[in-house]
């Protein structure tokens, strides 16, 4: 969802970053709790539960303080953070591709979308910003400066937020059927890193069925959420119908969804008791 890889890839799963874990934090506890601020102090507990230190969080609230991801509100000596605008749509975003799109795609109705640009070689930061913001929303590399992704995809919106709108051209289209589209799939895009990582997600996650909330719901949530964000983020969702048989997507999705279940609200009522919140102003 942001411009920074969220991740450290290790033999022993995904290691998180802090700012990853952070944004997970507020979407599970804050996003649909109204306009809240949370204490520091309160968030520092929260991290900790991940293993993420104290000066690692702080350092982290202040780069996304600087970045417009959060906001300070001081109350009294303590200082609390809330979201600002661009970060609840990033989280709204992250909510739709979990719970609504989901990780299997059954429905592609063979509409491609095409999107082309042409950026000086001096852009580098801003061809970086396209690039991973393409990424999330489906997009592999056709060829260098044409990218390709399923279904129609509303890439307008990325374009205009980074600024790029004359640098881009953007084509709505089917494929011919001279094309062979598993073909074409297969050259786009890593399938077997995508199929790898949902494998990897369930073997960890399916240990932890019926015992997932444990005596840290919160901590639990936390890692869950965001090692599915992780395992999702390169995942174009390509037609079902076009990829290898038993594609692992399925069942990782479903063992996310049953953890999710039985953790959420021991998770939800934990942080009530424990999180300091106040109205935002």
């Amino acid at each position: 969802m942001l411009d920074t890889p969220d991740t450290l890839d290790t033999s022993d799963g995904p290691q998180q970053r802090p700012q990853s874990l952070m944004l997970a934090f507020f979407g599970n506890h804050v996003l649909e709790e109204g306009d809240l601020c949370v204490y520091s102090g309160s968030i520092i507990d929260a991290l900790g539960r991940v293993g993420v230190g104290e000066q690692a969080v702080r350092s982290t609230l202040t780069r996304m303080v600087n970045r417009g991801l959060l906001r300070r509100q001081r109350e009294g000596r303590r200082m609390y953070f809330g979201l600002t605008p661009q970060a609840t749509r990033v989280l709204q975003d992250g909510r739709t591709r979990i719970w609504k799109q989901g990780a299997v795609n059954d429905d592609w109705d063979g509409a491609w979308t095409l999107l082309g640009f042409s950026l000086p070689d001096s852009w580098k930061r801003q061809r970086h910003d396209l690039r991973s913001r393409l990424t999330w929303s489906g997009f592999g590399a056709l060829y260098s400066g044409l990218w390709i992704a399923p279904g129609n995809v509303d890439a307008a919106g990325i374009v205009s937020e980074l600024g790029l709108t004359a640098h881009v051209k953007i084509f709505h289209a089917q494929a011919d059927e001279a094309t062979d589209i598993e073909l074409m799939i297969r050259d786009t895009w890593d399938l077997e890193s995508i199929a790898a990582r949902y494998v990897t997600f369930d073997k960890r996650w399916t240990a932890h069925q019926g015992a997932a909330t444990g005596d840290d719901p919160i901590g639990t949530l936390l890692r869950l959420v965001s090692e599915w964000l992780w395992t999702i983020r390169t995942d174009p969702r390509l037609p079902a119908r076009h990829l290898p048989p038993a594609w692992p997507a399925r069942p990782a999705q479903e063992t996310f969804r049953r953890v999710a279940a039985e953790t959420a609200a021991p998770a939800q009522r934990m942080a009530r008791e424990l999180l300091e919140t106040t109205p935002s102003r």
